[in-house]
């Protein structure tokens, strides 16, 4: 577990407790806070109290005590409506975050030479898959490496910083919405296209969200942007107009005014800037035409049994 400095003695309230509320209790709870905990759900609340977290209904506290509202990723933040914690703590000028963003302030509270190094995806499709894969060919490097977040492991469930460690996280869109401070080493946008957009107000709301992965990145920082599609573009446009050096990842063929070289299945290289070309892959005969591709045949095989003839 990662204890989350910064609330020493004061009020927290974690609505969801489900398994990034629970665990961010925890956390909280570690790093001295005094986590309160409320979830519309009996069960919920039935295991905060079963592991001794004070459990208050939060439609009738005093928000004005509280530090920040930590909410569970599955609560909407703005649409199609706020939740009701949303606006109650707003209402109060309480800070409204997320599991991430607790993450993210532990790991800026320890002295910068002990902070681990952190890996960050995101995107449509595809976070899990190149989250797991990066945290595989990191080990097989020999680091030490923890892979969690949206996938597997809640991230504040992962094992405590250590300086020579490196965090993979996928971050949904979700928990992108509340954070403020994340600020990974690296941040890979694998690609953009239309989700989740009742939960973001629409498309733009949606590419936002997954902007903010770059947000609080420092400048020397490794931005990678998928651009397969538009939304990426976009997004990698901006961050070069703000003097990032963001790295752009395609899948697809680029055009050949770009020059550059594009591989995927079925596709070449393209040289000295020509147009790339699709591979011609000679395909096997149909099961059905097999015998008249095949030669006369006759003689005996090895068990002495005669072979039949084949006619052309």
């Amino acid at each position: 577990m990662i204890p989350v400095p910064g609330f020493e003695n004061r009020r927290v309230a974690v609505f969801g407790l489900g398994r990034s509320g629970i665990t961010a209790a925890r956390a909280l709870q570690a790093g001295g806070a005094v986590p309160i905990l409320w979830d519309d759900g009996v069960s919920g609340r039935m295991q905060a109290e079963a592991e001794g977290f004070p459990v208050e209904d939060l439609t009738a506290a005093d928000w004005s005590g509280f530090a920040a509202l930590v909410l569970s990723p599955g609560a909407p933040l703005t649409h199609p409506k706020p939740h009701w914690t949303v606006d109650r703590a707003r209402d109060a000028g309480v800070p409204v975050i997320g599991d991430v963003e607790l993450f993210a302030r532990a790991v800026a509270a320890l002295p910068e030479g002990q902070r681990p190094r952190v890996v960050a995806v995101t995107g449509t499709n595809g976070k899990s898959t190149t989250t797991a894969l990066i945290g595989w060919v990191l080990k097989q490097a020999g680091l030490t490496v923890h892979v969690g977040g949206n996938i597997g492991i809640g991230v504040l469930a992962l094992p405590a910083p250590t300086p020579e460690a490196v965090y993979v996280i996928e971050v949904s869109s979700y928990q992108l919405d509340l954070t403020t401070t994340f600020a990974p080493d690296v941040a890979i946008l694998t690609n953009i296209s239309p989700d989740h957009l009742d939960r973001h107000g629409g498309m733009e709301g949606y590419v936002a969200a997954k902007r903010r992965i770059f947000q609080a990145q420092r400048p020397d920082a490794t931005a990678l942007v998928g651009v397969d599609e538009r939304w990426g573009r976009e997004i990698l446009a901006g961050l070069r107009a703000d003097g990032r050096s963001a790295v752009e990842v395609r899948t697809a063929s680029p055009s050949p005014s770009r020059g550059k070289v594009a591989r995927r299945a079925g596709w070449g290289g393209c040289r000295n800037r020509t147009p790339c070309q699709p591979i011609r892959r000679k395909q096997p005969p149909h099961p059905s035409r097999s015998a008249s591709h095949l030669p006369p045949r006759g003689g005996r095989d090895r068990a002495g049994r005669p072979r039949p003839y084949r006619d052309r």
